[in-house]
This record gives structure tokens, C-alpha cells and sequence, in this order.
């Protein structure tokens, strides 16, 4: 039935929910009327006294009932629920008392139960009230305040408090354990999801480590009887006539060896491994050396080219060439997204992210855009837009990876019939930072004893001043350093806050 599929649900979800305080509640509940039918039989009580403590005893029972029913109904509102019972029975405690001898019942212990239990469960100042309250109950029990024993009633009374001040401090220390153990359970699933993260990773670059290795072998193989066919078609152009067939299947021989060259080109670049030859390099340089390169192309399709060089814009460090590469790869992309023409921008700029100073290269085009649905693809490794033969699909990646290597991000903002914003991000430390002291230095990782340091820690040896944004819980290209990897946050390590948030470092 559905009504009991319902329940049974939502008993196991409660189920979940439970705590040590509520088995102890859930016992008073059921021990508190079984004892007092207990002392009925044993008492001796006639039976015309015990009348109302049968009614007390129903009242307990149908109250406790109510209660149960909000807690399976409104699980969420417990804390509101046991404060609403404490009401209840400390009137139910009062009546026993009230009705069994007043100031010298026996149900008094009664009073001791419901602090005990409700320090344990609110804590030290919960536990203090409910010994305040129950102080106060218990005074007016009485019959008659003549009859109270002053040094009886002091003496109960403390022991209301001493049992809830020992109580309230271990509720409040177990509190404590418990957040700090589910805090650190928390964490541990977090490392554990990033060693599986990195486990991928690891498979996936192995996978195509193997794969580089094979296509780049591949690669040459073709490429010395690719030369041959291009080397003797061009020569067999030259010695043809003019008006021969021949002459134009040998033109398209040649054109068709160059595109696979080139094919072939872009496969060797993104399979290789890095080699850096990096050095301190203005952006400026390189976006002037390419708007001179592209100028001829850019009037043969119709495009305006602007340079727009930021002024003072410091050096970083780069290799020149593959940066050279990158952004001829876009500005080759943003040409051919313009077949009517358009406006092709140069820029370079600053900009901060997370306290870290980039130094940025925008290529700029007001072509065909780019889908939304497609942006999520543009750097899958042979993706292409184009028809089927005019591109590799590898421009991108291999933007991609050149920025990787560099520890910088590659970003894309794009409106399809608009246009498209390329922008190539570099870190950058600014001279007077790389004299301070170093993260490797600071937390002692021994990162630049290592053979490969810069495979260790993306940070080392350029980045030691930003390795949050490069190697951490910043970096968008999701590479982790071992400290950053065993942190779980960089804002959590005492050298972020001290060169980030304090910087007195």
C-alpha cells in the first residue's frame, strides 16, 4: 500500500537521524510508566489514593505519544519537540511529587533524570536552565513551605547542578569531537575522490602518452615518402606545359602534399613532449612581430587588423616561439571565421584573479561565433568546426596545451553572429616577488630536490609566490601540488594567508 511504503520510508530516513539522547529519551519514555505501575503494586497504596496516579500515568503515556508523533512527523524540529516534552514532564514529575509526599517524595529522582538527560543533549547552558527549572518545580511541590527542610532542599538542589555541569562540559567536548571527526571525514573523502580524480588523470595521460608516441612515429614514417611525392610532383609542375591536364593533377598533388604536411606538423606538435626555452618576454613583442606576419593575409580575405599593446606592460616568463604559436592558431581561426570580412583586434592587458596578476593576449573577431552547444567541445583534441579537410582540429589543443605548459588558462567568450574573444592567460610574479621567500621554502616541501621538480609541483620554479593559482585550490586547470593536494585548501595554508590575506610575508 502506498500509505505503508510511505512509513517505511520515512522510518528509514529517521533511522539515519538517530542519536545517543534520543535512545535515552525513548528509555525514559517507556521505563518512566513501567516504574511507577512498579511502585503502585509495591507501595501498598490503597486503592482509592492510587486512582490519580493512574491519571498521571495516562497523561504521561498520552502526551508521550503526541510527542513521538510530531518527531515521526517533523524530524527536522527535534530540538523544538524535546523542549515542548520538557514541559510535559516536568509537570508529570510535579504531580508524582505533589501527590506522593511533597518536599520528601521519593519521585524527586525524577528531576535528576530530565537533567541529566536534556545536558546531554542541549549542552551546558541547556542543562543549567533545566536545573534552574527543576529547582523551581520542586519548590512549589510542596504543601506547604513550612514544612521544607532548608539544608534538604539545598543539598537536592546542588545536586541538580553538579549533575549538569559535568554533564553540559562532556556534551559540549563530545559536540566538538563529532564536528572535528565529521570535518575530517569530509576530507578524506575529498582526497579520496582526488586520488581517484588523479588516477584518471594518470590512465587517460598514459593512454595518450602511448598514443603520442605512436602517431608521432606514424607521423615521420609518412613524412619522408610524403616528401618524395612532393619533391618529384613539383618538379614534374615545372616541366609540364600549360595547357596540359597533367599539369594541373601534378599542381593538385603538390597543394594536397602541403595540406598534409601541415596536417602532419600540427600531430608533431601537440604529441611532442615540452620542451621549454622560456625567458623573460614583453607580449607586446610578439603581438607586433604577428600583426607584421598576418598583414598580407588579413588583406587577402578582407579583414581589418587592429594592434591595441597595452602600455608599461611588464615581462614574463615564456617560450616565445610556442607562445608565437598560439596565437597564430587563433588569429588563423578568427581569419577564417570572417569569410565576408571583419575586424580582427590584437590586445594585450593585466588583469587579477584570486590576488594573482595575469598578463593576457585577446584575439578578437567579429565572425560567426560559436554555438553554445559547441563550446564545451572547441579543445577536444581533432574536434573541428570546418569542413572535412580544411583543418586537423588540433589549433585549439594545442593552444591549450601550450598555455598548460606555461601554468596559464586559455578562456572563450563567444556570441554566435557576433563574434569571439580568445584570450590567452599568463601568470605572472612581478620581479620584486621572486627575492621573497619561496612556497617550497616556506612549507618545506623539498619539491627542488626533486630530479623533476617541475613535474612534481606545477609551482616550481617560476610560480612559488602564486602556487595557489597555479598549483592549487585556484588553478582552473585543476593540477595539484602534494601540498596543495594534502590541504585539500589553499586558503587553509598558513603561507596563502600570510603572503595573500596578512602579507606580511
Amino acid at each position: 500500500m502506498p500509505f505503508l511504503e510511505a512509513l517505511g520510508k520515512r522510518w528509514e530516513t529517521l533511522k539515519g537521524d538517530v542519536e545517543i539522547a534520543d535512545v535515552g529519551f525513548l528509555f525514559l519514555r517507556v521505563a518512566a510508566p513501567a516504574g511507577n505501575y512498579a511502585w503502585l503494586l509495591l507501595s501498598g497504596i490503597p486503592e482509592g489514593e492510587a486512582g490519580i496516579f493512574h491519571w498521571i500515568i495516562r497523561y504521561f503515556i498520552v502526551y508521550s505519544l503526541f510527542l513521538y508523533l510530531l518527531l515521526f512527523l517533523l524530524p527536522g524540529r527535534k530540538k523544538t519537540i524535546y523542549g515542548i516534552s520538557l514541559g510535559f514532564d516536568l509537570s508529570y514529575v510535579y504531580l508524582l511529587a505533589a501527590h506522593s509526599g511533597g518536599y520528601d517524595s521519593s519521585f524527586f529522582i525524577g528531576f535528576y533524570l530530565l537533567t541529566a538527560l536534556h545536558s546531554f543533549y542541549y549542552g551546558l547552558r541547556g542543562g543549567l536552565l533545566v536545573a534552574g527549572a527543576s529547582a523551581i518545580v520542586y519548590f512549589f511541590s510542596g504543601t506547604s513551605v513550612s514544612a521544607l527542610n532548608r539544608i534538604d532542599f539545598f543539598l537536592r538542589v546542588s545536586f541538580l547542578f553538579l549533575i549538569a555541569l559535568p554533564l553540559g562540559i562532556l556534551s559540549a567536548k563530545l559536540r566538538v569531537d563529532k564536528a572535528q571527526i565529521e570535518s575530517l571525514n569530509a576530507e578524506l573523502l575529498r582526497s579520496i575522490e582526488e586520488l581517484k580524480r588523479l588516477q584518471d588523470k594518470l590512465i587517460r595521460a598514459e593512454k595518450l602518452s602511448a598514443l603520442g608516441r605512436l602517431t608521432s612515429d606514424v607521423a615521420h614514417e609518412i613524412r619522408n615518402p610524403l616528401t618524395v611525392i612532393g619533391g618529384f610532383a613539383r618538379r614534374l609542375e615545372k616541366r609540364l606545359p600549360e595547357n596540359e591536364k597533367q599539369k594541373e593533377y601534378a599542381g593538385i598533388i603538390v597543394s594536397e602534399v602541403a595540406r598534409l604536411e601541415l596536417i602532419l606538423k600540427d600531430i608533431l606538435a601537440f604529441s611532442r613532449e615540452a620542451k621549454h626555452h622560456q625567458s623573460h618576454t614583453n607580449l607586446n613583442d610578439i603581438l607586433t612581430e604577428t600583426g607584421e606576419a598576418i598583414a598580407d593575409l588579413c588583406k587577402e580575405k578582407g579583414v581589418r587588423s587592429t594592434i591595441e599593446a597595452a602600455p608599461h606592460l611588464p615581462s614574463c616568463v615564456v617560450d616565445r616561439d610556442q607562445v608565437r604559436q598560439a596565437v597564430n592558431n587563433l588569429v588563423q581561426n578568427a581569419v577564417e571565421a570572417m569569410p565576408a570580412g571583419g575586424t580582427l583586434t590584437l590586445r594585450t592587458r593585466s588583469m587579477e584573479d584570486n590576488g594573482v596578476p595575469y598578463i593576457v593576449i585577446d584575439v578578437a573577431d567579429t565572425g560567426v561565433g560559436i554555438p553554445k552547444e559547441k563550446m564545451v567541445r572547441i579543445f577536444e583534441p581533432f574536434y573541428s568546426r570546418k569542413e572535412i579537410g580544411q583543418g586537423t582540429g588540433l589549433g585549439l589543443s594545442i593552444c591549450k596545451k601550450i598555455l598548460e605548459e606555461h601554468r596559464g588558462v586559455i578562456k572563450v567568450d563567444s556570441t554566435p553572429g557576433e563574434g569571439s574573444v580568445f584570450s590567452l592567460c599568463f601568470p605572472y610574479t612581478p620581479a620584486e616577488e621572486a627575492f621573497k621567500i619561496q612556497c617550497w621554502e616556506y612549507m618545506k616541501c623539498g619539491v627542488e630536490k626533486s630530479a623533476d621538480a617541475g613535474r612534481s609541483c606545477p609551482a616550481y620554479p617560476n610560480y612559488g609566490r602564486i602556487c595557489w593559482s597555479v598549483a592549487g585550490t585556484f588553478s582552473e586547470t585543476r593540477v595539484q601540488g602534494v601540498m596543495a593536494q594534502k590541504l585539500g585548501d589553499c586558503r587553509k595554508c598558513e603561507y596563502y594567508i600570510r603572503v595573500e590575506v596578512t602579507r606580511d610575508l
